[in-house]
């Protein structure tokens, strides 16, 4: 018999759990956070062309063979936990609506249900796809995950209202307690200014969402349900120490959306932009390192966990986060609460990890608790390994003033105001699409 599901509103969606159980490492009371650079005290970098026996790193085939991997190894053992290899059998596609005169004419609109298991009982992630009808040829794409549903990303009266729809693996037990009602959280294009479809459109871009609870409800029960189930379980805290958190699922979900793109013929896969914004940042960063599919990745202040160094200990630190937030990552990065100098990575290793491929790093000038400072070293950190194959960083030693954009291959810009994306940041990630992925690949990885 069919398990039941649950259909739960968006007021669930946000939920954080209020008791915390004692994990591994993990600081009862994190430190509070500093805010004050006078404060950061002295800390040093990993280097990351410098392999673990020593070896240092001097051409990109020992970049490929001997470092990357080990950087691999590391953020998914200690940060951000094991994306599962196995490939899931009965992941099948179906198309739900499609309509060639969006946006005024401007764009076709569809809509793809990705079924993770055979029928169309278990989990699944809804893509929404605008294709610019102006373009001849099969364009780049815009992908990354939506916070608040489908429908919020613009006013357009055809998309679907998402709903969340909970699955519970075979043979668990139905939780007793409530999980919410049906009202939803966010209005039909109640967060269209982070997408600007239209504009992206005008410029002559696809653009691809999913909703992320789709893929792992963001709550502490949500790593039971949904798609990690299908791999292991245990939840937030019966997982292995270095079983994946929410930020791996959500991850993964990227990559399975860019291998439906890979069987549209109406966009080029080839050419794949994955953003985020703030948790979705660090989880397109994440997505990018891992698949290097990703033709060009942005971050838009993504923080701790994403862009930001962990050892300045600046904004929202390791321990902060794990105690908000202790099921976006693996259990064992809560030993480095209030222990970043202990970590063997940071995060312009991360970063390093997209290298050769175009990457944007954005931060906000009142968003300290993402350390915009944190993310601009990071992003110049990561220079070494973009020079290696003979890319250019950030381009400028110290950080640039407010609304400039600087860099080569790695670009940085802080803009004024606070956490959000806005007009302004997609108005940069367009001109930086522009210039690294109008080129059509002949073949291979960009």
């Amino acid at each position: 018999m069919a398990r039941p599901h649950l259909h739960l509103s968006f007021s669930t969606a946000f939920c954080i759990a209020l008791l915390i159980l004692p994990s591994l490492g993990a600081a009862v009371t994190p430190a509070p956070a500093v805010t004050d650079e006078s404060k950061v005290a002295p800390y040093s970098l990993p280097d990351p062309l410098i392999a673990g026996d020593g070896t240092r790193i001097q051409t990109p085939a020992q970049w490929r063979a001997k470092r990357r991997p080990e950087l691999l190894e590391l953020f998914s053992k200690e940060v951000y936990g094991r994306t599962p290899t196995r490939k899931l059998k009965g992941v099948h596609y179906e198309v739900t609506s499609k309509d060639a005169s969006a946006l005024g004419g401007r764009a076709t609109r569809k809509e793809v249900t990705i079924w993770f298991t055979k029928g169309n009982q278990g989990p699944r992630m809804r893509l929404l796809m605008y294709v610019p009808n102006h373009v001849k040829q099969p364009p780049p794409v815009f992908l990354g995950l939506n916070f608040g549903g489908n429908h919020a990303v613009d006013s357009d009266p055809g998309i679907a209202m998402s709903e969340l729809l909970v699955v519970f693996p075979p043979g668990e037990p139905l939780p007793t307690s409530p999980r919410g009602t049906d009202r939803p959280l966010v209005e039909r294009g109640g967060q269209a200014d982070r997408w600007q479809v239209a504009k992206v459109i005008d410029r002559g871009y696809a653009t691809a969402t999913a909703w992320y609870q789709d893929l792992c409800p963001d709550r502490v029960g949500g790593l039971d349900e949904n798609v990690a189930p299908l791999f292991a379980k245990g939840g937030t805290e019966g997982r292995a120490d270095d079983g994946w958190g929410a930020i791996g699922v959500w991850a993964w979900g990227l990559s399975r959306a860019l291998d439906y793109l890979e069987t549209d013929s109406s966009v080029d896969a080839r050419r794949v932009a994955v953003h985020g914004h703030s948790r979705l940042g660090k989880t397109a960063l994440w997505a990018g390192a891992q698949d290097e599919r990703f033709a060009l990745v942005i971050s838009n202040d993504s923080g701790c966990g994403g862009a930001a160094l962990s050892k300045r200990v600046y904004g929202e630190t390791v321990g902060l986060i794990n105690k908000a937030f202790p099921h976006w990552f693996a259990k064992r990065f809560r030993f480095y609460d209030d222990n970043e100098a202990a970590l063997p990575v940071d995060q312009h290793e991360l970063l390093a990890l997209i290298a050769p491929r175009p990457l944007y790093v954005a931060s906000a000038s009142e968003d300290q608790w993402a350390d915009p400072k944190g993310e601009f070293l990071s992003a110049q950190a990561a220079g070494p390994v973009y020079a290696l194959f003979g890319k250019s960083g950030v381009g400028v030693k110290e950080m640039p003033p407010v609304d400039k954009p600087v860099g080569g291959t790695v670009a940085y810009h802080v803009r004024t105001g606070k956490h959000d994306i806005t007009a302004y940041d997609w108005e940069q990630y367009l001109n930086f699409a522009d210039k690294h992925l109008r080129a059509r690949p002949k073949s291979g990885n960009p």
